[in-house]
């Protein structure tokens, strides 16, 4: 299925969530002197414009980042990350959102490499053109990413951020997100391992975060934002979450402290909540 565009959604509460805890994951490698790997399998077209095309249609950044832009008591961490979409924008104005490959690329070192896929043709041919001229450190593929990751793993470094975020608009993307991370965790089991999923009505939505506990890993991390309380007529994304193999120890307090701020900002009518498991010995 090739109909999905992340342009309409870009800025979005559920990109709000993904992108930051991004940033928190790539300053933990950061740390270290030792080089890693960004491996993106679905990487969309990397960048959107928000005053135009798509992502006009629904406006669904002005109850997203937009209610960020302008606060002046953001938690820290939280702040980094709109420091980071606001550096997008060196105008002021929000008329540019990072997809998860410009997130990685604002963070990155020179001794670090990006490899980026894309099915969709459009945005795949949109990504070559926001990623050129970056040389061997950034390379992309028209690919489903499911199938491209076996050969990049373990990356050269020993060392990577690996996420997952396919459009799930086929049902069967859920069962393709376990089957990818039971097998890249045979080939890698250090890695860092970040899934985002929506929080839908479907039992498959339900059902995901409960069978990756059951991966054979040393840690997890599962945190999801709902924003509104789920349709009555089954439809529609409420919420979305982030399911993180072998997490930074110190990601579950900077979640601890950022999450219930994000539900009071990002919570509509009320209706916002989250949910943080942890797991240090999975």
């Amino acid at each position: 299925m090739l109909s999905y565009r992340h342009a309409f959604h870009a800025g979005n509460h559920a990109d709000v969530l993904k992108h930051f805890i991004e940033v928190q994951l790539l300053r933990y490698l950061a740390q270290k002197g030792k080089p890693f790997w960004y491996i993106d399998t679905h990487a969309g077209a990397g960048c959107y414009a928000l005053d135009s095309g798509y992502a006009t249609q629904n406006a669904e950044y002005e109850s997203g980042i937009a209610r960020l832009w302008e606060r002046d008591d953001l938690p820290a961490p939280l702040a980094d990350y709109v420091a980071l979409v606001k550096r997008i924008n060196p105008d002021g104005q929000m008329k540019l959102y990072p997809g998860s490959p410009l997130v990685a690329l604002e963070l990155l070192r020179k001794q670090d490499k990006m490899r980026l896929f894309e099915l969709h043709p459009t945005d795949s041919e949109l990504l070559q053109q926001n990623f050129s001229g970056h040389g061997t450190q950034v390379l992309m593929q028209t690919a489903d990413g499911f199938g491209a990751l076996k050969a990049l793993l373990p990356p050269p470094p020993r060392r990577a951020l690996v996420l997952i975020d396919p459009p799930y608009e086929d049902k069967q993307d859920y069962q393709r997100v376990v089957s990818a991370l039971r097998e890249g965790l045979k080939r890698f089991a250090g890695g860092v391992y970040a899934v985002w999923y929506p929080q839908l009505q479907r039992a498959e939505s339900r059902q995901l975060p409960e069978q990756l506990k059951q991966l054979p890993v040393k840690s997890w991390l599962h945190v999801a934002l709902s924003v509104q309380a789920p349709s009555e007529d089954g439809f529609g994304m409420h919420g979305s979450g982030m399911f993180i193999l072998n997490p930074p120890w110190l990601l579950h307090g900077v979640l601890r402290e950022v999450m219930p701020y994000l539900v009071k900002v990002l919570g509509q009518d009320g209706e916002g909540s989250f949910v943080l498991e942890y797991d240090e010995n999975a």
